[in-house]
């Protein structure tokens, strides 16, 4: 539900934004005007080189709000939406977040930060609370370290341990018939970054033992500049390279990495290449690039996620990311959740959405699942392929097989000491 927005109401009421046109969500004064209003309060990334992780996020939100309030709303009340601007600080997205739920009255939290600001969001959650849904932070730590677990806290987002066990695996069998065996990294230094290269390499190593991680980089966020890291890797001589960075950090270093023939010196596995924020940004996209899946239209290789990725082009002129169905199903998961339940209130949705299966175009078999015991997504495609420089951009993904990732997540969670 959106308003326009009436001359006086300041800024830190109203957000005017979406698609190509502009506009206005949830001022204080219209949820005393209609009662029967939701607000769910938004923090997220909407200006700077990341600023597609908030856009796309809103984007995929607003288009699933608008067919959840054109169905009735949620037990009734239709669905206002107040989101903001942390610019990628953790700090501002902690502020906004308890201002949210504090000052403009939200009922419930959609966190849309990257996982820097993830944890900290989790944290105004822990003690407002309120429920929280996590539609974008894949650190692994924040839904499986059981010292991070709050009953009101979900995350409807894949997770860096899932893809890690998939990539691994898939890395492997490429390392043993082509023979590489020295490897660098490349990876943002936070804790995304860490846990997911960490987790990489395990399953790498694992699944052939043989490899050597010979030199390892650590850029900050958004750092504009990556000629050091591009030469101490090339200077390494690796036959081949890992890396998570990005959003915008990630084109950054292909546009940059490109000027030094990089991509062709060594096998490159990008486990963030395969979305559209990449795929259709980088100035010149090098061919063979192995990356995990993010957000593809041909994946799953299904009617219903195509036409959802059609009609998110039709509306907003460009393609879903990653983000973009993550949020999108955040807002599929609490539709579902309140018909459960019967209720928009929060500890009753919470109980509703431990163990909800729904369906959804971004399945591996056409369902999602919020598991009980961590309140965390599984069940959504996953798998890993080679890019190429135009559509369909990843023409084969192979699968990554859930039975599997559910055993060696099971035997990586006992050896970090969470269960």
């Amino acid at each position: 539900m959106t308003r326009t927005r009436k001359p006086g109401v300041s800024r830190r009421a109203t957000l005017a934004m979406m698609g190509a046109g502009a506009m206005t969500f949830a001022a204080p004064w219209v949820a005393r005007a209609q009662a029967k209003t939701i607000k769910i309060g938004m923090p997220t990334i909407l200006s700077g080189r990341v600023a597609q992780l908030g856009t796309s996020s809103r984007n995929a939100v607003m288009m699933e709000v608008e067919k959840v309030n054109a169905a009735g709303g949620l037990a009734g009340r239709q669905i206002e939406m107040v989101i903001r601007d942390s610019k990628g600080q953790p700090q501002e997205a902690a502020r906004i977040a308890r201002e949210l739920v504090n000052t403009d009255g939200c009922e419930l939290l959609f966190d849309g930060e990257a996982s820097s600001g993830s944890f900290a969001v989790h944290e105004v959650a822990r003690d407002l609370g309120v429920l929280c849904i996590h539609t974008c932070s894949e650190a692994s730590s924040l839904t499986a370290d059981p010292k991070q677990h709050i009953p009101n806290a979900f995350r409807s987002v894949r997770q860096g341990i899932h893809d890690s066990i998939v990539g691994g695996s898939y890395a492997a069998a490429i390392a043993k018939a082509k023979g590489l065996k020295k490897w660098a990294t490349c990876a943002p230094d936070y804790a995304y970054g860490r846990d997911t290269t960490g987790e990489f390499t395990l399953y790498l190593k694992r699944f052939a033992p043989d490899v050597e991680i010979i030199s390892e980089s650590w850029p900050k966020l958004f750092q504009p500049d990556y000629t050091e890291v591009v030469t101490k890797i090339l200077q390494a001589k690796p036959q081949a390279l890992y890396s998570c960075l990005w959003g915008g950090d990630l084109t950054s270093y292909i546009d940059q990495a490109n000027i030094y023939a990089m991509f062709s010196a060594m096998e490159v596995f990008a486990v963030n290449m395969a979305d559209y924020t990449a795929l259709t940004v980088v100035k010149n996209l090098p061919k063979g690039i192995h990356s995990g899946n993010r957000y593809i239209k041909t994946y799953p290789a299904t009617a219903e996620n195509a036409a959802w990725g059609d009609a998110y082009k039709a509306k907003y002129n460009e393609y879903p990311t990653n983000w973009s169905w993550q949020n999108a199903t955040a807002v599929m998961l609490l539709s579902e959740a309140v018909k459960k339940a019967n209720s928009t209130d929060g500890k009753k949705i919470a109980d509703a959405l431990r163990g909800l299966t729904i369906k959804c175009p971004f399945g591996a078999d056409g369902t999602v699942t919020m598991r009980a015991e961590d309140q965390t997504l599984v069940g959504y495609a996953i798998g890993w392929g080679t890019t190429i420089p135009q559509e369909p951009y990843v023409p084969e993904v192979k699968p990554g097989d859930w039975k599997t990732i559910f055993e060696l997540e099971a035997e990586w969670k006992k050896s970090k000491g969470y269960t």
